[in-house]
């Protein structure tokens, strides 16, 4: 059955369970109208869907990691309502699951060995630095308590689910009649004035009520919720460390210069200097300009001063044209080219044309290209052998330590000091999270919070960071979840209390305001007696930025101006409020056709999305499903 993973691979599969938590929320909240029977004799399975049994071990364990996130969400403490609803959401998932499965098997939906495969090394919660890494991956599904072979199944299992409804989802299509609509739709554009009312205008000494900081205190622990953490003792030993230790022998360097000598090979460079003449509207025009600034140049005028005055290149026109010394490689191919074919320092060439206008080119230096020596090539060569080097001695002092960790009277000061390793401290190393200098540490967090998490003062490690770190580590302390004290955040509360109590005074000002228009004053009248500026008319299309945002939402949901203009009174989300007037509607101008089929895709994507909930839906309706009223008991 298809369950969370992490919250990283749950990401990749955002429609199914766009499509699967409405209906989830929809049976939860009133039961699936389908056929349901609560009542039978056995307790052996949570439900049973069209005959298939949904085992109690599928609904516990689904429901662990629900509690897992819901535990740090509310401090530990699940209120008895939230639990019986995200349980019923549970169950009621695990039925849809098996529901769909069966009717995409039935429908002959298949994924192969070779899509599967591809599917896993997709997977964004699989890879480390863009590439799929087998390590990430077992610490991702021992973390989700899942091995390799349950998630292939669900894996499985969600590629035909996406089969069934990508193929829903496509076959959706958009008249001409709805898409000229939508087109008008989407180009009209509404007539406004506004004023904003700021919150500051009402600030208040007044103390705020205790009662209402601690009633926001409450309806805010989510905010406050500190993750579990620990307080973290370390030693580390990083790859540099290790290069730093190590000796490279000249017979070494030579042998190694001798591989690779071609690396070494510095091609010609040359210094030069130009004045770029772009094309503009008029290329001959261009061209005949080009050839009077060649002209001159080479009359004996400056050349920096000339590529100050004509030259429209922006990096380098201010500095004289100068380029510097570039290789062949730096230059487009007739630019390059004409630079060096010039045969002697100081001479001009010109114009030569490239995508970028013409050129006229003069040669400053030229460096010959020659092959670096072993005492100039021996600072990267013996970088790279140490590098080499200690890449194979970090991978025996790992063995080596983890076999130290096995002894008896091991502890994390004498492993540093017999390896070597770096100690430190991380005092709040939090869940998911993780903590500086580490870092999050995967396979950190894997020893300390998963399912087989070592206990306070027993070493653990050791474990490969960021490919070039080593590290062992012991617990000092746990810290279970908590939510931050109110005096922590209290003064935070009072602050947004303050501003909610300046933004509703300033609401409250504009809807008396909005009174006043609606009873015949003039829009700058009543601004003017707000104390604020009112803004000239004009028009504004959807997602116009000139505009703040809950402005231009307003004006586009309220009624037309059929009969005269419509006023609106709104909060803003930064803080105090607006004054609208919608005074007249005009369709705008037609945007071009790419972006016209793009949203019309959107809306495509929306209207299959739509089929796609309707037709489970109704799948649920009409299956036969029997559930166990104390699955999780």
């Amino acid at each position: 059955m298809l369950q969370k993973i992490t919250d990283t691979i749950e990401t990749h599969k955002w429609l199914w369970y766009t499509i699967l938590g409405a209906l989830a929320l929809v049976f939860a909240a009133w039961g699936a109208y389908g056929i349901v029977n609560l009542n039978f004799s056995t307790s052996s399975y949570a439900a049973k869907a069209n005959g298939q049994e949904i085992s109690l071990d599928q609904a516990h364990d689904a429901w662990l990691q629900q509690q897992s996130q819901l535990q740090q969400q509310y401090g530990g403490n699940i209120p008895a309502s939230v639990q019986k609803s995200a349980q019923n959401q549970v169950l009621e998932g695990l039925i849809s699951d098996a529901l769909v499965a069966q009717r995409t098997e039935k429908l002959g939906y298949r994924v192969d060995d070779g899509e599967l495969i591809a599917a896993i090394r997709a997977e964004p919660a699989f890879q480390a630095a863009g590439q799929y890494s087998p390590d990430v991956a077992k610490y991702v599904l021992a973390e989700s308590h899942m091995t390799i072979d349950q998630f292939k199944d669900e894996e499985r299992s969600e590629l035909r689910r996406r089969q069934l409804l990508a193929g829903i989802i496509s076959s959706d299509f958009v008249t001409p009649t709805e898409a000229t609509r939508a087109q008008a739709l989407r180009a009209e554009e509404r007539q406004i004035q506004y004023a904003v009312i700021p919150a500051d205008s009402y600030k208040s000494d007044a103390p705020i009520d205790p009662a209402a900081i601690q009633a926001y205190y409450q309806a805010h622990q989510a905010e406050y919720l500190v993750p579990e953490s620990v307080d973290l003792q370390y030693a580390q030993l990083t790859l540099a460390q290790v290069a730093g230790t190590e000796t490279v022998s000249d017979a070494d360097l030579q042998k190694a210069y001798d591989k690779e000598k071609s690396g070494f090979v510095q091609p010609e460079r040359r210094e030069a200097s130009h004045i770029l003449i772009p094309f503009g509207k008029d290329p001959a025009a261009a061209l005949k300009q080009a050839q009077q600034v060649l002209a001159l140049a080479k009359s004996g005028q400056n050349f920096a001063a000339l590529a100050r005055k004509y030259s429209q290149d922006p990096g380098s026109a201010q500095n004289g044209g100068d380029l510097g010394w570039m290789e062949r490689a730096s230059f487009v191919k007739p630019f390059a080219d004409a630079l060096f074919s010039i045969p002697s320092v100081g001479d001009i060439v010109g114009p030569v044309k490239t995508q970028y206008g013409y050129h006229i080119i003069k040669l400053d230096g030229i460096q010959a290209g020659r092959t670096k020596t072993l005492a100039e090539a021996t600072p990267q060569l013996e970088a790279q052998l140490k590098q080499s080097q200690a890449t194979n001695r970090f991978g025996d002092i790992e063995d080596s330590l983890q076999d130290k960790l096995q002894d008896p009277g091991a502890t994390l000061a004498s492993l540093a000091k017999e390896f070597n390793l770096t100690t430190g401290e991380v005092p709040q190393f939090l869940r998911t999270s993780g903590g500086a200098p580490l870092g999050a540490a995967l396979p950190v967090q894997s020893q300390v919070f998963g399912g087989n998490a070592i206990a306070t003062e027993t070493l653990g490690g050791p474990v490969i960071l960021d490919n070039d770190r080593m590290v062992i580590f012991e617990i000092a302390a746990r810290q279970p979840p908590h939510v931050k004290p109110l005096a922590d955040v209290r003064d935070g509360i009072i602050a947004v209390l303050q501003k909610q109590r300046e933004t509703d005074a300033a609401l409250a000002a504009a809807k008396a305001a909005r009174t006043q228009l609606l009873s015949g004053a003039s829009f700058d009248q009543v601004a003017k007696s707000l104390n604020v500026s009112a803004e000239p008319p004009k028009f504004v299309g959807r997602g116009d930025p000139s505009v703040p945002a809950e402005v231009e939402t307003v004006a586009f949901d309220s009624a037309k101006p059929a009969h005269g203009p419509v006023y609106e009174a709104v909060p803003l989300q930064n803080g105090g409020a607006a004054l609208i007037a919608v005074t007249a509607i005009r369709q705008g101008a037609q945007t071009n056709k790419y972006l016209e089929q793009a949203l019309e895709q959107e809306e495509l994507q929306r209207d299959g999305q739509a089929d796609a909930l309707g037709y489970l839906t109704q799948m649920r309706a009409t299956a036969k499903v029997s559930e166990n009223p104390d699955a999780f008991q």
